[in-house]
């Protein structure tokens, strides 16, 4: 790779060091998704509210407390999180994948992904930002006309990601940036600022050589900063010392998931942290929670696991009170 310092020029749009997603078939729903956004009228398609959202979640990474975001995936699980007092959601790709009867990894078709974040961001009245994985398109016009999809159901925010699901190797470092820019300069042309979480897999992916492992995380950082990226996400890193380097050197808001062995929020927020998630945690917790149940109902023929801590009627139902 070459040094961060190095400019990046323009690169074609389907880079050849990009690796292929192409046979990938969803079950059940086998077709491509192709949206049109008009952006001739920004306002067609952003409220002001949604602007505001915009500028709200933005400033969030830029106060020194640590933004702590829980990832969702359905209405009610979006507002058990805003009744705890959240100031912020994000869905997750998995979880919602999951939900839907798909494994994780853009297996889902893209319509049914829009149409939930649409749902998730109409029950909630805070600001939510969209795990669109690495933009369910072969190409960079693909993505952003995906992008634009998700601003128009009122989307604040983005992951995007680096990675191949298929090949398990990172995207040539050129085409994300171009894709950066493009989805930038996309969501610019609408009229919001959209909050761009660009995610590298660099600490996902094996690989034996430390310092190379670093050096290639601070580039990509740094580089998807200069393309438009407001934060860095880098998953998979749960040492409080090398986080606290990988902060130091990319000189950007950065965002790390949630582990066992993550350093409390208040020790993220120490060392210059500003964004923690839990991706598809809290869905794999519930999933948890729900064999556990079916396990004791089948095994056992008893109930403890189902009554030992659980909403009333009337508590789930106040969920959804305005």
């Amino acid at each position: 790779m070459p040094s961060p310092d190095d400019p990046i020029g323009d690169s074609p749009t389907d880079s050849p060091n990009r690796p292929s997603r192409s046979g990938r078939k969803a079950p059940g729903l086998h077709f491509r998704v192709a949206f049109s956004v008009e952006i001739a009228d920004p306002e067609s398609i952003m409220t002001p509210e949604q602007r505001s959202k915009a500028e709200a979640f933005l400033e969030l990474h830029r106060q020194p407390r640590l933004l702590v975001l829980a990832n969702v995936w359905d209405i009610a699980g979006a507002r058990v999180f805003e009744c705890a007092g959240f100031t912020a959601l994000a869905t997750t790709s998995s979880g919602i994948a999951a939900s839907r009867g798909y494994p994780d990894g853009e297996v889902i078709p893209f319509a049914e992904m829009l149409s939930t974040i649409g749902h998730i961001v109409a029950g909630t009245r805070l600001p939510v930002t969209a795990d669109i994985e690495t933009g369910y398109g072969e190409t960079i016009p693909q993505v952003t006309e995906h992008v634009a999809a998700v601003i128009e159901v009122g989307a604040v925010g983005i992951n995007i990601e680096d990675a191949s699901t298929e090949t398990k190797s990172l995207f040539d470092v050129a085409f994300q940036v171009e894709k950066i820019r493009a989805i930038r300069g996309r969501a610019s042309l609408i009229g919001l600022h959209l909050v761009i979480n660009a995610r590298t897999d660099t600490y996902l992916l094996p690989d034996e050589d430390a310092a190379g492992r670093f050096a290639e995380t601070v580039a990509r950082g740094k580089y998807y900063a200069a393309a438009g990226a407001d934060c860095i996400f880098i998953p998979g890193v749960q040492d409080g010392e090398l986080i606290a380097r990988l902060v130091a050197e990319i000189g950007a808001p950065i965002n790390v998931l949630a582990g066992p062995a993550t350093p409390s929020i208040h020790e993220l927020e120490a060392i210059g942290v500003s964004r923690l998630s839990i991706g598809g945690g809290a869905m794999r917790a519930t999933l948890a929670l729900i064999r556990d149940i079916a396990a004791e109902l089948h095994d056992q023929g008893t109930y403890r696991t189902l009554f030992r801590e659980t909403l009333t009627w009337a508590e789930m139902d106040a969920l959804f009170e305005e």
